[in-house]
């Protein structure tokens, strides 16, 4: 057995844990279970689910052990390993036509830069792939260890046109990798990327007719308007959609909802929020979402964040004291915010929230989201402005499990920056709430 690409170093060892009580260490590294090569962290789950497991163990002066030990079904054994994955991070070779990381500035941390392909992500964090980057052998992985849901971005279900929007010549031919996840009944989400005069209006129908073949496995399909940063040159011309282009794609989604429910009790195909707010069209009640299948996509997280907040505000005891503090959004989210901050008042009369909309200088004003707020224009456009007591900011500007923005800046330099506390709220309405009233 060739191992010399999956040796995998442990990285600490669970006190109290089987691989404790056998001798494993941190710096050990694990060889093979069974007998079986580890390729990466769904591997190792599969294997170390039996009640016998034979380890093969390096240590590190090089003697190799083999650990036969008897456990319970499912039981851990306590391992943790210098790479979550287990294997390295597959990255995309395309070069999408649409791609937001082609339009970042340069002089960014690396990691913004890093373009993921990898179905492992997508079943792990909800990452969505495009299907080029998978070979058979990733398909007969996903198969076999029953990996779903997996997000596979669609753009078009027209072979052609998917070549050249993703600039990959097959790319087209990838999406038959979506016919052998369907006979193996893998559930499956769905994104369209949507480019003004290139995939839109008669392609977009297409392309939701042809979608709706793999239902019931493809729950949920998302189309989203293409991100256009101020940083794109030397790429494709690409035209930002209007008001009556907004329209024209609610339109279409609303009639194939309005076809589909009926049949099969879902509404498959869903618009994010921009769209609805550049139509200036009210949001769909909460059972058009099918239970938020895309909220991570920006579906429904405006319509939720309001029922959310709503039905918090009844479960409260208003109060008169006086408080006063701001908040910082997009300019997507700006009008919705305010109208919760109105709705607040109403038990809560002496709470002044200001609600400030960032413009988005760092990437262009087409950049709306508040997921792409730099501390930069947070600082630059609330310097001076009348802020209370404490400035709250949502989760969504900072990286994952961190107090840092986009741009490196953390919230002790924006705190310091500003002279007040930052408070980071969650995504839920109440969270919301909770922050505005405390």
């Amino acid at each position: 057995m060739n191992m010399k690409n999956h040796i995998h170093v442990i990285q600490s060892v669970d006190e109290g844990s089987i691989a404790r009580e056998m001798g494993i260490e941190p710096g050990d590294r694990l060889l093979s279970i069974n007998g079986n090569e580890i390729e990466d962290i769904f591997d190792y789950r599969y294997y170390i689910a039996d009640e016998l497991v034979v380890l093969l163990i390096e240590k590190a002066n090089g003697e190799r052990w083999e650990l036969e030990i008897e456990k319970e079904e499912w039981e851990d054994l306590g391992l943790e390993f210098e790479q979550g994955l287990m294997d390295e991070y597959k990255s995309c070779h395309n070069k999408c036509i649409f791609c937001f990381i082609d339009q970042m500035p340069p002089g960014m941390r690396d990691t913004l830069y890093f373009k993921d392909d990898d179905s492992r992500l997508s079943f792990l964090q909800g990452n969505y792939v495009t299907l080029t980057n998978m070979g058979d052998h990733d398909i007969r992985r996903i198969v076999k260890y029953h990996m779903e849901p997996i997000n596979i971005s669609f753009q078009t279900m027209n072979p052609e046109l998917r070549c050249r929007m993703l600039n990959n010549r097959f790319a087209g031919e990838a999406l038959k990798k979506v016919d052998v996840l369907y006979e193996a009944g893998i559930e499956m989400n769905g994104q369209i990327v949507l480019c003004k005069g290139i995939n839109d209006r008669a392609e977009l129908e297409y392309s939701i007719r042809e979608l709706t073949k793999y239902l019931p496995h493809l729950r949920s399909v998302s189309v989203v308007p293409v991100g256009l940063s101020k940083y794109r040159e030397g790429l494709e011309r690409l035209e930002p959609f209007t008001k009556e282009d907004a329209k024209a794609v609610l339109e279409t989604i609303h009639s194939w909802q309005e076809r589909l429910y009926p049949q099969c009790g879902l509404h498959f195909i869903h618009a994010s929020d921009e769209w609805y707010v550049l139509a200036g069209e009210e949001f769909p009640p909460e059972e058009t979402y099918d239970g938020y299948l895309q909220l991570e996509n920006g579906v429904g997280m405006l319509r939720l964040l309001y029922d959310e907040f709503a039905e918090a505000l009844k479960e409260v005891e208003g109060d008169t004291y006086e408080r006063e503090l701001s908040l910082a959004t997009g300019f997507l989210a700006y009008p919705h915010i305010e109208r919760l901050s109105k709705l607040m008042r109403e038990k809560f009369p002496r709470t002044c929230v200001h609600v400030y909309p960032i413009r988005n200088d760092f990437f262009g004003e087409m950049i709306t989201v508040s997921g792409l707020i730099t501390a930069r224009d947070l600082m630059a456009q609330l310097k001076g402005r009348s802020l209370g007591e404490r400035l709250l900011i949502p989760c969504n500007m900072l990286k994952a499990d961190e107090d840092v923005f986009l741009d490196d800046f953390s919230v002790a330099d924006v705190e310091n920056a500003l002279q007040i506390g930052v408070h980071v709220v969650k995504s839920g309405g109440r969270d919301l709430l909770e922050a505005m009233v405390s």
